[in-house]
């Protein structure tokens, strides 16, 4: 067994960045990540965005927690979810919809492939 720690969640330096693949506008968000594979079909890793709207991308089914910033996704047959510092959400998998972004957001999250 292999154990993952990620310290400090909240300072870590996050070493990948680029803009988001669908962007819905201006300003163009900008992705970080740092993630760990595992081989049992589980990503974990953490995760921030700069300001902007943008498409969801991700097939998988994600688990999330907020720790920094606020945001809204719609889902594109529901309701929209305000999120902010604090705040876990659940996404099913295949769930599309919009992320906006309005003050840079930090999260940690598992992927469930």
């Amino acid at each position: 067994m292999s154990i993952t720690q990620f310290k400090d969640a909240l300072n870590a330096h996050l070493p990948d960045s680029s803009p988001v693949a669908v962007p819905l506008g201006e300003p163009i968000a900008v992705a970080s990540t740092l993630s760990v594979e595992r081989n049992d079909g589980v990503e974990t890793g953490i995760w921030a965005c700069t300001p902007g709207r943008w498409r969801r991308q991700i097939k998988a089914q994600e688990f999330c927690h907020f720790i920094q910033g606020r945001c809204t996704f719609t889902p594109d047959d529901g309701e929209i979810v305000h999120l902010q510092a604090g705040d876990a959400l659940m996404l099913p998998a295949n769930s599309s919809g919009t992320w906006d972004i309005q003050e840079t957001v930090r999260k940690t999250y598992v992927l469930i492939l």
